[in-house]
């Protein structure tokens, strides 16, 4: 018997309230309280806000107390929708324009410096960062049939499937018969960070092992151990296996890894669907920042070619359906794409505080400037029509980084080889960087597919390689682009040359989640 595994979706409105001369901003646990005084709240002033809905004085709709940065309130309006696969679903849409985020140069600050030592990867194209990437140069495709399981019956049966792993030497044979996948893909690529970074038993003997973290992520964790779970309790609970609910966690994969190394620093992961690597990464990066931590691993992994992920991706209509050419199903601002094609694997990047890499005599393959994080509070799949949450991702990301849009020649876009997402991203790049003659843009995903939670690690890597290397890979099935798209900015069917001056990684997720990070040769 098969499982339908339903997520419930319920989106709230946990404050709003009409401010007046509003000064400061207090926290307590999970929720924030706005003090000073003219709160208008159920028509009445207080001096502290309350919990509740306020009246708006604009057309009916809701106030948010949480205004953009330059501390405008924005009204909002919730609506039904219906219609087009959309039935039941709610959306907001905006009252009064995006305050849009600054690309000025922030002032010169103390902050501790953030560089890349180590990377380590688990893909269809291959588990070495090296050989990973040069298969990326020469356009090579990582999407084939399907060989997991038997998928005839269903309309899609293409994926970027890993067809050979082995865990030896990286996991213990006892748990790598327990755990899932995605948990097994990141232990391997984590470790395989390491020793990247030069991270050796002697070195390891010296960390600061309390300021030493693991942050990688998943959108979809232990599916297939879940999955397996409840086909047992079908026949009885004594078949379950005993470890089904921690290993289909998210987070248990960096806890394991933490415990395999005695790393008691920062260890925990997020999930924020497909921008959970990037997610993990800027959040990594924020603790050595921080001076929280030395030393993090992070990034994403996933492991979804399976009954249930394949089925429920079809059931949404998201996915290529062109099942006799599979290595030409991905194609990313492509007008003849017809939906995106699953992957899996993952990413694992060590990050380290500059001055701790250079005591250690590290290799430094990149310097990590910054990001961030926006969300378009619009749909739960479907991007806002206007990229108003990917344009303000992008220009905070340059305004936190102290980056200009003129620096950023190279794009390492989401491209997921969708109608409404590809163009979106394309009109929001636009707006941001305008017209740079130097600009670049690819999409890793044209070559392995989406790897969703892991694809923002694997494309932090691919993004390094190109600083590193000099050359930026192809969009390959780019052969009829869509009207609008200027050609001249995405990268063409063969490799270039380019030498990176800064480069962006973008990726969004289900629930309007967006993530630009920025990298940088190390000088």
């Amino acid at each position: 018997m098969s499982s339908l595994i339903v997520t419930s979706w319920v989106v709230s409105a946990c404050m709003s309230g009409v401010c007046e001369n509003v000064e400061k901003n207090e926290s307590f646990g999970n929720f924030m309280f706005i003090s000073k005084h003219n709160c208008k709240v159920g028509g009445r002033n207080r001096k502290k806000m309350r919990w509740g809905l306020a009246q708006c004085s604009k057309n009916d709709g809701f106030c948010s107390v949480y205004g953009w940065e330059s501390g405008n309130l924005g009204c909002w309006r919730s609506k039904r929708f219906s219609g087009n696969g959309q039935q039941g679903g709610i959306r907001a849409t905006m009252e009064q324009p995006v305050t849009e985020g600054t690309s000025k140069e922030k002032p010169p600050t103390n902050e501790r410096r953030v560089v890349v030592t180590g990377m380590g990867v688990v893909t269809p194209l291959g588990h070495d960062p090296d050989v990973f990437y040069e298969n990326l140069l020469q356009g090579v495709s990582g999407i084939s049939e399907i060989e997991g399981f038997d998928c005839s019956e269903f309309p899609t049966r293409i994926a970027g499937e890993i067809k050979s792993f082995s865990t030896d030497g990286w996991v213990a044979p006892k748990l790598s018969k327990r755990m899932d996948k995605f948990m097994l893909y990141m232990l391997k690529a984590g470790k395989k960070a390491l020793k990247d970074g030069g991270v050796t038993e002697d070195v390891m003997k010296e960390l600061n092992k309390t300021k030493c973290g693991v942050l990688i992520g998943s959108s979809m964790g232990g599916m297939k151990v879940f999955y397996d779970a409840v086909e047992s309790l079908m026949i009885s609970y004594k078949k379950m296996n005993p470890f089904c609910v921690p290993f289909a966690t998210t987070n248990m994969g960096s806890a394991v890894l933490a415990m395999d190394l005695g790393w008691m620093g920062p260890n925990y992961s997020i999930s924020t669907a497909c921008a959970t690597s990037n997610f993990c990464i800027l959040s990594a990066a924020n603790h050595i920042i921080k001076g929280e931590a030395d030393v993090m691993l992070c990034g994403g992994s996933e492991a979804v070619i399976i009954p249930v992920g394949l089925g429920g991706f079809v059931a949404c209509r998201a996915l290529s359906q062109r099942n006799s050419e599979p290595t030409r199903a991905s194609r990313p601002w492509d007008r003849n794409r017809d939906g995106f094609v699953m992957g899996e694997g993952a990413g694992v990047l060590l990050l380290e505080e500059l001055e701790h890499a250079k005591r250690r005599g590290a290799t430094i393959y990149a310097e990590f400037l910054g990001g961030s994080f926006t969300c378009d509070a619009y749909h739960m799949t479907e991007p806002h029509p206007e990229g108003a949450g990917v344009i303000l991702c992008i220009k905070k990301a340059l305004a936190q980084s102290g980056v200009s849009k003129e620096d950023v020649n190279y794009i390492n876009a989401h491209g997921t080889s969708t109608p409404a997402g590809d163009l979106r991203e394309y009109q929001a790049i636009l707006h941001c960087f305008g017209e740079n003659p130097e600009l670049r843009v690819n999409s890793t995903k044209s070559m392995i597919g989406h790897l969703l939670g892991g694809a923002g690690a694997v494309e932090a890597i691919t993004t390094i390689q190109a600083i590193r290397t000099g050359w930026v890979h192809p969009n390959i099935n780019l052969e009829n682009p869509d009207d609008g798209v200027d050609t001249n900015i995405l990268v063409s069917s063969k490799k270039e040359r380019l030498d990176v001056k800064v480069a962006l990684s973008n990726s969004f997720g289900f629930g309007g989640h967006n993530s630009s990070i920025l990298f940088a040769p190390y000088k």
